[in-house]
């Protein structure tokens, strides 16, 4: 059982660094997003919304993993 918990921390440790990096990049999106709305490109701001959409949805599920995983 050690083993598995030990596993088990491990993995939530990496999910976490990715959900880290997960919202630099939903930052990136949205500082991009608002300079393409400011300057004309209201198209391409709205895909950047979809994406921004997106990650928030998976951040919900990354998160309730890395909760699961971390409550073993």
């Amino acid at each position: 059982m050690p083993d598995n918990f030990q596993a088990n921390i491990h993995i939530a440790d990496a999910l976490t660094l990715l959900l880290h990096n997960q919202h630099a990049l939903a930052a990136a999106i949205e500082e991009v997003t608002g300079w393409l709305a400011k300057n004309g490109s209201a198209d391409v701001a709205a895909n950047a919304v979809g994406a921004l959409n997106t990650l928030d949805t998976n951040v919900q599920g990354i998160t309730a993993a890395i909760m699961r995983l971390r409550q073993l």
